[in-house]
């Protein structure tokens, strides 16, 4: 039997980046013999690890709560050992080991295989890359670069993360090769800033030729790209994705505001101008072209007028998918050195409010044009009156599923033909195209 020191539980919050970081975790735990169990819905382990996430003021706010309910857990003698890693503790190091000392061991972003050594005496056995794919077995994130070159005024992540560093495509395709053998046919590449992949190692943008020797790889059903950046994008990424039938037609690309003011004052390094044309560039390569994209209100400087630029420009565009955020300050960026958090928190949340209103108005005009289509999806899960599923257009957690209805037997991980049926702002629903 198992001592009960051997069991861990790995807590990760935050974003997919931070989750394959704690799936490298788990897969050197297993070599050095622990039973690892992540996110556990049922009890505490004598060890746990938080990996936490420190972008915004709400994401500090819950891993600061979290590392909290664990020390009172160990004040109670369920816990012996609390660990925190990840991009809270990598900024605000110098700080958090007096304001919460029941905690055993602080490591960052960088530094936390050193948790292993801590644990073992010995440095990691797995291989670098090596992961415990915690999602559905049939998909998982790829990242592919770590940190951000381009310091926008309101972003705390190259504070968090550093400079840019890209990892070598030969590295990326053995992890995808890898991945498939163990199941994985979709994948979604990650970074900070996928524009800037290869600047750093290959002296320029590599993305396209990542892209297409990722497509190449055997068994690789669907490719989807995260976080492109709108400033210098590489754009003959987008006939890669034209001329490949497993590169999906969607692109996650942030572009915050479309006010020259605003914009400028974010230090985003496009104009308003340049943002459409960009836009109109990337749908006229790939014609059904789905793109997700960020904005943020409240920022400072964004008065009424700005807003309504806002506004009108998401009308203008009809984004497919499309999420928004109100600013929140944070410590030590080029704004909150610079700028006043000038807007009161109610106007933040009245324009967040009636931004999202339209975005849902459009999102159920785009849903009820699919009515009638036959579209591809992937079986995520089984619901007791129909089975849950995604296309090409819906990335995992983020954007809207398929509601296949039961006709047949369907399996997770399995790709078929269905008919969209009907339609809901967040939702299609579908029905089994017989074989």
């Amino acid at each position: 039997m198992t001592a009960p020191s051997r069991q861990v539980d790995v807590v990760t919050l935050g974003c997919s980046k931070n989750l394959i970081d704690s799936e490298r975790l788990l897969a050197m735990l297993a070599d050095a013999g622990y039973i690892a169990r992540h996110n556990p819905e049922d009890g505490v382990s004598p060890i746990v690890i938080i990996n936490t996430c420190g972008f915004i003021g709400d994401a500090k706010e819950e891993s600061i709560d979290t590392i909290l309910s664990y020390v009172k857990a160990k004040a109670d003698g369920l816990v012996d050992e609390i660990i925190v890693m990840g991009c809270l503790s990598e900024r605000y190091r110098a700080d958090l080991p007096a304001e919460i000392d029941e905690v055993d061991a602080w490591y960052g972003k960088f530094d936390w295989h050193g948790i292993i050594e801590r644990l073992t005496g010995r440095h990691p056995g797995a291989a670098p890359y090596d992961r415990v794919v915690t999602t559905t077995r049939h998909h998982a994130f790829l990242k592919i670069a770590e940190g951000c070159n381009r310091f926008c005024a309101f972003c705390a992540i190259p504070l968090i993360t550093g400079r840019y560093h890209s990892r070598t495509i030969e590295e990326i395709a053995d992890e995808v090769r890898t991945l498939v053998s163990r199941g994985v046919r979709e994948f979604n590449i990650i970074a900070q800033d996928l524009s800037s992949y290869g600047t750093d190692i290959y002296g320029r943008m590599e993305l396209p030729r990542l892209v297409s020797t990722l497509a190449d790889i055997p068994g690789v059903h669907w490719l989807r790209l995260h976080y492109a950046y709108p400033s210098q994008f590489p754009m003959e990424v987008m006939d890669v994705m034209a001329s490949r039938p497993n590169v999906c037609a969607y692109l996650d690309i942030a572009l915050q505001h479309i006010s020259d003011n605003v914009l400028s004052r974010m230090r985003r390094h496009i104009t308003a101008n340049e943002t459409r044309a960009l836009l109109a560039e990337l749908r006229r390569r790939v014609p059904g072209l789905h793109i997700r994209t960020t904005l943020m209100v409240g920022f400072p400087g964004e008065g009424e007028k700005e807003f309504q630029e806002l506004l009108d420009f998401v009308r203008e565009q009809r984004f497919e998918r499309m999420g928004a955020f109100a600013y929140c300050e944070e410590d030590d960026t080029y704004a909150a050195k610079n700028f006043t958090d000038s807007v009161p928190d109610d106007v933040k949340q009245e324009r967040l409010a009636r931004l999202m209103a339209l975005q849902e108005e459009i999102s159920l005009e785009i849903q009820q044009s699919k009515i009638g289509s036959v579209i591809e999806v992937v079986v995520d899960s089984e619901e007791d009156d129909y089975y849950v599923g995604r296309s090409q257009w819906d990335s995992p957690e983020v954007d809207p599923e398929v509601l296949i209805e039961k006709t047949r037997p369907l399996r997770p991980g399995q790709f078929l033909n269905v008919r969209v049926t009907d339609a809901l702002p967040f939702e299609l629903i579908a029905r089994p195209i017989d074989d």
